[in-house]
C-alpha cells in the first residue's frame, strides 16, 4: 500500500517503522525543518516496550532510558504515603523513564532503517480525498492516510474536554547528592491542587554519561501563563517550601526559560477512522498523564494498525484496528477520568478519600496487584482481537524460554 503518515510524533514514527517493515510505501509529513520532539520526560510501560521491540527501536531506547521499578508519592502535611506502586521483578515488567528526544531519535532512526521517507518542512493543513494538503499543494493520492498529528490535529474531528490542571516541565541534570533513587518516579502532593514530581529519564545521545531528570509542577490551566511572569525565585521558594528535597533538582542556572507548559484534555473518538483515513495516538484519544499511558497508547495504536493491515485492506482493516483497541482505550479513559481528580483538582473531599481510604487499599492484596497491571498497561489485553489468547500465551512462553517467533 501507498501510505501517508501526518506527523512525526511517537505514534507516527512507530507506525512508519512497523508499516515500512511490512513492505508498504510510507511517507511521513512533518512541519519542522528537521523533525524534532516536543516535551520533556515520559514513562514507557511494558506494553509500549513490546511495540518498540517490534519497531526495531527497543535496543536504543533501553540504552538511553532509566528503568523505573516503583512509583511513589506522599503528601505535604504529614508525609503520609499515598502512592506506592511496584512493578514486577522481571525486566519485561518494568517501566522506562526516557526523554522524548531520545525516544524520538530511536523511532526516527528505526523508521528510516525500515525504508520510510520523512518529508520535513511539510505542514499538513488538511485533506482532500486521499491527498494531503501541504501548504498550498496537494500530495498523493494515497491508499491510506494515518493521522498522527496529535492533540492539535487538523484531520481529527475530536473535540476534547479541557482539564482544569496542567503542568510545567523541565529537564535537569540528575544531582550527585540526589535524595531519591534513580529507579523511582517520586511525587509530592498538597491536597489535590499542587503536585511536584521527579522522573529519572536516563541519558541523551549527545551526552551519554550525564544522567537526567524531568521535573514537573502542576498548576491550574488558567494560571500557567501568569506563572511564567512571576519572579523565578518566588516559585523556587514556593516549590522547596512544599518539598525541601526538591531543591537538589533546581540548579542555580535554572530559569523559566527551561520550562515548557503542558495543558491536558480528555476525550476519544467513537470511531477513529473513515474511508481512507485512520487516527492514532492523541488524534484519536486524549487523557491526563496521571496513569503514564499517553506514549504507550500511541505505540499500541501503531502496532494494532500494522496487525490489522496484515489481515485485511481498506475499510475492513480500519474496522479491525478500531475494534481491537476499543475496550483498552475505553478502560484507560475511564480510569484516567476517575483517578485524575484525586491528584489534580480543587476538591477538598477527594484528597481526603485518597489519603485515608484509597491509599491504604492500594497497598493491600489484591488491589496492589491490580494497580501494577494498570500501570504496566495490560489490565486488559491491549488489542485482543488481533492478538488471540493462544498467541499471547505463546509469546509469554517464548519470553521465558528465550525464543521468539513474533513477526516484525
Amino acid at each position: 500500500m501507498n501510505i501517508a503518515i501526518a506527523g512525526a510524533g511517537i505514534g507516527g514514527l512507530a507506525a512508519a517503522s512497523l508499516l515500512a517493515q511490512d513492505g508498504h510505501r510510507v511517507r511521513v509529513y512533518d512541519q519542522f525543518a528537521a523533525p524534532r520532539p516536543v516535551g520533556s520526560g515520559l514513562v514507557i510501560q511494558p506494553v509500549g516496550l513490546e511495540v518498540l521491540g517490534a519497531a526495531g527501536a527497543a535496543a536504543e531506547v533501553m540504552k538511553r532510558g532509566a528503568p523505573i521499578l516503583r512509583m511513589f508519592g506522599d503528601e505535604v502535611a504529614k508525609g503520609r504515603t499515598i502512592l506506592a506502586v511496584t512493578y514486577g521483578e522481571a525486566a519485561d515488567r518494568q517501566g522506562l523513564g526516557i526523554h522524548r528526544a531520545a525516544l524520538f531519535q530511536a523511532l526516527y532512526d528505526a523508521a528510516i532503517a525500515a525504508g520510510a521517507q520523512v518529508m520535513a518542512s511539510s505542514t499538513v493543513s488538511g485533506r482532500e480525498g486521499q491527498c494531503l494538503l501541504i501548504g498550498n499543494r496537494l500530495e498523493g493520492p494515497f491508499d491510506l492516510i494515518v493521522d498522527g498529528l496529535g492533540a492539535a490535529s487538523c484531520l481529527s474531528p475530536l473535540t476534547a474536554r479541557p482539564l482544569p490542571y496542567g503542568a510545567v516541565w523541565a529537564t535537569v541534570p540528575w544531582p550527585d547528592n540526589a535524595p531519591f533513587p534513580q529507579d523511582q518516579l517520586t511525587q509530592r502532593y498538597r491536597k489535590a491542587d499542587r503536585m511536584l514530581g521527579i522522573l529519572p529519564v536516563g541519558t541523551m545521545g549527545d551526552a551519554p554519561e550525564r544522567r537526567l531528570a524531568a521535573i514537573f509542577y502542576s498548576l491550574k490551566r488558567e494560571a500557567i501563563d501568569a506563572h511564567f511572569t512571576r519572579p523565578f525565585a518566588d516559585w523556587r521558594d514556593e516549590a522547596t517550601a512544599l518539598w525541601p528535597e526538591f531543591a537538589a533538582f533546581l540548579p542555580d542556572t535554572l530559569s523559566h526559560d527551561d520550562f515548557a507548559a503542558a495543558r491536558y484534555t480528555h476525550g476519544a473518538l467513537r470511531r477513529p477512522y473513515e474511508d481512507g483515513l485512520v487516527h492514532i495516538g492523541d488524534a484519536a484519544h486524549r487523557a491526563s498523564p496521571q496513569l503514564r499511558q499517553g506514549a504507550n497508547m500511541a505505540l499500541l495504536d501503531a502496532r494494532a494498525l500494522q496487525l490489522a493491515l496484515r489481515r485485511a485492506r481498506g475499510h475492513e482493516a480500519l474496522r479491525l484496528y478500531a475494534g481491537a483497541r476499543r475496550w483498552h482505550v475505553a478502560l484507560y479513559q475511564a480510569l484516567s477520568a476517575s483517578f485524575t481528580p484525586q491528584y489534580q483538582s480543587d476538591s477538598v473531599i477527594l484528597p481526603l478519600l485518597r489519603d485515608h481510604v484509597l491509599a491504604r487499599l492500594s497497598m493491600t492484596w489484591p488491589v496492589s496487584v491490580i494497580l501494577t497491571k494498570l500501570v504496566c498497561g495490560d489490565l486488559v489485553p491491549p488489542m485482543p482481537a488481533l492478538t488471540p489468547l493462544a498467541a499471547r500465551v505463546a509469546e509469554k512462553t517464548a519470553k521465558v524460554t528465550g525464543k521468539t517467533g513474533r513477526p516484525g
